[in-house]
């Protein structure tokens, strides 16, 4: 891991998410990224009716100080290096630009907890980058104090769809040097399977995988109090889903069980576009 991206508001949430991508990069020797954007439309910038380009240069430094003071922070010392950027747009609509031109790794982003994924997530800056991002999305909901990933949990339905999103989370778990525990959540109803079918099921996803890693079946209520008990159990740093990118977390699984999960888990989620 090289480069990791906090996108800063200057809210509490981007403050908790700074301070687990300094953890993180303190780790593994990378450097942060701090993406403020300003959210200015082009015809704010370019009109020369009713706003001057001189306001523009003086929101820009602005933001410029605003953004110095906000990443003068202690636990930022001993990061590799903590490079502000600012930008014109909205934050999903640029987001993979500044991955591709940085080389980044992942993004860490700051979210409101329990009280909202409706609030947070849909229609959101949050829920967007979720969409847009073509690397992972840590979501980060508390003040966590030196984090370090030991145990990743990934879940998912196993079905082919899912094949890069588990190697990418393999493979993001391999970069942390995170012990990396595979689950199944076993419902009751219609989606019960027997051990037999989910056996089979995940055999075949494995030969596809390409790898034989082991597979947990957990048998909950639902597949969010699945994924959640069994994180819990495993006392997992971190629970990773897939996601279908612009459809977004609503489709994880079926219905709304992604924002579900991201919403209840007491613990960090991470995405991995599908």
């Amino acid at each position: 891991m090289k480069t990791i991206i906090v996108p800063v508001d200057f809210s509490e949430q981007s403050e908790y998410a700074l301070k687990v991508a300094a953890s993180l990069a303190r780790n593994y020797n990378a450097e942060i990224l701090a993406l403020h954007m300003l959210e200015l439309n082009e015809a704010m910038i370019s009109s020369s009716e009713g706003f001057h380009p001189e306001q523009t240069v003086f929101l820009l430094k602005l933001a410029e100080k605003r953004i110095n003071d906000f990443l003068d922070k202690p636990y930022l010392k001993g990061v590799k290096k903590v490079t502000p950027i600012i930008k014109h747009f909205k934050v999903f609509g640029e987001v993979n630009d500044v991955v591709e031109r940085h080389g980044a790794d992942m993004i860490v982003m700051g979210s409101h907890g329990s009280d909202g994924l409706r609030e947070i997530f849909v229609g959101s800056n949050a829920e967007k980058v979720v969409r847009h991002a073509q690397v992972p999305v840590l979501v980060i909901k508390d003040d966590l104090e030196d984090f370090k990933v030991d145990t990743f949990v990934f879940a998912c339905a196993y079905k082919e769809e899912s094949l890069g999103a588990f190697h990418k989370a393999w493979d993001f778990a391999e970069k942390l040097n995170a012990d990396f525990h595979l689950v199944y959540i076993n419902t009751p109803g219609d989606n019960f399977l027997s051990d037999q079918d989910i056996q089979e099921k995940i055999s075949k996803f494995m030969e596809k995988a390409g790898t034989d890693h082991k597979v947990n079946i957990f048998n909950d209520y639902s597949v969010e109090k699945g994924v959640l008990n069994f994180s819990e159990k495993v006392n997992a740093d971190v629970v990773s889903i897939p996601t279908h990118g612009r459809k977004g977390l609503s489709h994880f699984f079926m219905g709304s069980i992604g924002e579900d999960i991201a919403n209840h888990s007491k613990i960090p989620v991470i995405t991995f576009k599908i």
